[in-house]
């Protein structure tokens, strides 16, 4: 399917610079191709409970992402165009649920605010933290914390992410979806790790060979500490703020929530 995909976008990528004749029937082939993926992505989404949230209305939020993706894709970079629209398309899907969000901007900050602020606290315990540290930092009451875990709850969020808690599952972990034909799973798998490969070249040099030394290669903390002159303890500040980065360029990208 990724192969497919991948011939009719380049196909109307040509007639597109050609400014041929066929450039419809050409995008058309590449939303037929593009289907599965899209339909994939749209149902890792936690439908809320409203009127106006139905699958089919998010499968066209998302083929609009793509076509938004497609208008912009430039084969002669070597990109898979599925890595390429990943993020678009994740977009489109978080606008949406976004336009029928039962709170308003200023509570969705303080949302993820507080979601922020216990995910540090249980960084820098080792630990769950409980609500009155959480309430205490974030200079709340512990009603008023709780209120917003109450606003938490009644948001949808999108499936793939990595949330506050140690037993939320990582994006990779998550997939493939239960019930999404192989073929399709393995595109949004590509797509996953392309749009991430893509967002750890945008880190500095160093934090980009921390990374690929850490998950790639295997090495441990004190390893990497000596092939960088640095204590174990720095080694793994940078790799934690490193995390951190990429997890709010998810959340940016909508990958996310």
């Amino acid at each position: 399917m990724t192969s497919s995909l991948q011939s009719a976008v380049e196909r109307y990528a040509a007639e597109r610079d050609a400014e041929g004749p066929r450039m419809d029937v050409y995008a058309r082939a590449v939303a037929v191709a593009a289907l599965p993926l899209v339909r994939s992505l749209a149902r890792r989404v936690s439908l809320p409970d409203h009127p106006l949230a139905s699958y089919a209305d998010l499968e066209n939020a998302g083929m609009l992402g793509m076509l938004q993706a497609l208008g912009s894709y430039d084969p002669s970079r070597g990109t898979p165009f599925a890595s390429f629209a990943f993020g678009r398309i994740r977009g489109s899907l978080v606008d949406f649920l976004r336009t029928i969000d039962c709170l308003s901007r200023d509570r969705r900050r303080r949302v993820a605010e507080a979601a922020r602020t216990a995910q540090t606290l249980q960084q820098e315990l080792g630990d769950e933290p409980r609500a009155a540290q959480v309430a205490d930092r974030l200079g709340v009451s512990v009603r008023a914390y709780n209120r917003l875990l109450g606003d938490a709850q009644q948001r949808f969020a999108l499936s793939l992410f990595d949330g506050q808690g140690t037993d939320r599952p990582s994006p990779i972990d998550t997939l493939p979806a239960p019930g999404v034909e192989a073929a399709d799973a393995d595109a949004e798998r590509q797509s996953l790790y392309g749009f991430v490969e893509a967002l750890v070249e945008t880190l500095p040099e160093r934090e980009q060979r921390i990374v690929h030394l850490y998950f790639f290669e295997g090495l441990t903390l004190r390893e990497i500490a000596v092939e960088f002159h640095l204590t174990e303890a720095r080694i793994s500040q940078i790799l934690s703020k490193t995390l951190r980065t990429l997890r709010g360029q998810m959340d940016y990208h909508a990958v996310a929530a």
